[in-house]
């Protein structure tokens, strides 16, 4: 009799989650798809925590870069694989922008996915350059008001987490600025430093040694709260403005049917990854937050984000460029 109820509750597992029985092979590896280029924040991510992934899911975890269209290639890849477990994708706050922005897409980004966890925050701090005469960014704010139509700020790029940040800013303020986007934060960066713009949201990584080193100033972080390397800089939301809050962020997610079982697979790689030491000591010293929200807390994240995201651009009148 237990060996018949052991058989019987074996095949029940079986059939309520073929995947799992068959999808996880140690011969074969499972692959991370990482849709932006090499070298970048989304894929710095990928490529730390796929070492410890690797070891809690027992098999390789390869991470591959599909680059293009704001991160709608490679996701439209995902959208495609089968719902087995075996490929997954790590995304930016892109994921919940492009809908709002892009036209004609071969999936729908509400329905084509399976979240499984949201991985990391990157705040975002905003700097201006030394010599302004501001130090707080209520003192930079008045001097904006005092110059109408002269100030400008920089991005990363049109619809990029910076851009996105500034212009939920501006439109709080009540103020307009002319945007000037650029092929990368750095270019902005040296743009600031030089004195050619009024502003720009910058990540810790590339912004907090400038400020350490008086390049530049900072006057408020993106976050609710405050970073630890610079714990006398306010937030925005406690400078004025309320519940602000607008970082860079990644999730991890599969395709649309992804069962329970492998998501919670793939959900707890994600915990121990980030629990790791030597992850944990890289992310700090990136700027990053661990985050390892569970899947359903993690999909009322995407879905509020994805409405914050289509209001801000109706707002705005914001577009690709």
């Amino acid at each position: 009799m237990f060996r018949r109820n052991l058989l019987t509750s074996a095949m029940a597992v079986s059939l309520a989650s073929p995947a799992l029985a068959q999808g996880w092979s140690p011969a074969r590896s499972v692959r991370m798809i990482a849709p932006y280029a090499p070298g970048g924040g989304v894929d710095t991510a990928a490529r730390l925590l796929s070492v410890p992934m690797t070891a809690t899911l027992g098999q390789s975890v390869v991470v591959e870069n599909r680059g293009g269209a704001g991160g709608s290639i490679g996701a439209g890849e995902v959208a495609r694989s089968a719902p087995d477990g075996m490929t997954v994708m790590i995304d930016a706050l892109a994921h919940t922008v492009n809908p709002a922005l892009m036209r004609g897409l071969p999936f729908d980004y509400a329905t084509a996915f399976t979240p499984i966890s949201q991985v990391l925050i990157w705040p975002q701090i905003l700097i201006v350059n030394a010599s302004l005469p501001v130090r707080n960014l209520e003192e930079f704010l008045a001097y904006a008001r005092a110059r109408p139509g002269e100030m400008t700020y920089g991005s990363s790029g049109n619809a990029t987490a910076a851009h996105l940040a500034s212009a939920l800013l501006l439109n709080r303020a009540g103020l307009d600025m002319v945007h000037v986007p650029y092929r990368g934060g750095s270019p902005a960066l040296q743009d600031l430093v030089a004195g050619n713009l009024g502003f720009v949201f910058g990540t810790v990584a590339s912004s907090m040694q400038l400020a350490q080193d008086g390049r530049v100033r900072a006057l408020a972080v993106s976050s609710l709260t405050r970073l630890p390397g610079l714990p006398d800089v306010g937030t925005v939301a406690e400078q004025g403005f309320p519940g602000y809050e607008l970082n860079e962020w990644n999730g991890l997610y599969g395709p649309a049917g992804l069962p329970a079982p492998v998501v919670e697979r793939w959900f707890d790689a994600v915990k121990h990854a980030l629990a790791d030491t030597t992850v944990r000591a890289r992310l700090d010293t990136l700027g990053a937050i661990a985050v390892g929200s569970a899947p359903g807390p993690f999909a009322a994240y995407v879905r509020n984000q994805r409405q914050a995201m289509a209001q801000l651009v109706r707002q705005t009148g914001m577009e690709l460029g």
